[in-house]
């Protein structure tokens, strides 16, 4: 897999990637939330090609106190090839590059498949409540 920093002409191929791993929710607009990612390290928002074809994506995000990733994505017919591993590997070495000491993220905790795939890669759960609050009316 290669890596390479999100361009603005891959947006109906990561939309449609994140569609097919059951990423988009009601309440975030995806191109939305692309276009807010591009005016903060859109560096850290980075896809993967395999033969050409963007197969793979993970949004990630430093404030330098954590870093985050967000829409993790590997392609249904994809997975199984270690690209998840080394996507979050990728994304992990950007921001140790940065000084970042700790890398979160959320999953839902219906979703044990996903959870198993952090664990294998040496992420442990946080003892901690996940808390949001909407500051925008979407």
């Amino acid at each position: 897999m290669n890596f390479r920093a999100y361009q603005e002409e891959d947006e109906a191929a990561v939309v449609a990637l994140w569609q097919s791993c059951g990423l988009v929710v009601p309440w975030n607009n995806p191109h939305e939330d692309i276009a807010r990612k591009l005016v903060v390290d859109r560096d850290l928002f980075v896809v993967g090609e395999v033969d050409g074809r963007l197969v793979a994506s993970v949004m990630g995000g430093y404030e330098g106190h954590r870093g985050w990733a967000n829409y993790v994505a590997v392609a249904p017919d994809q997975r199984g090839r270690g690209y998840g591993r080394a996507l979050m590997r990728h994304l992990e070495q950007l921001l140790l590059a940065r000084g970042c000491p700790k890398l979160n993220l959320q999953v839902r905790t219906t979703n044990t498949q996903v959870i198993a795939f952090y664990q294998a890669l040496g992420y442990t759960v946080n003892e901690v409540v996940g808390m949001g609050k909407w500051l925008s009316a979407e």
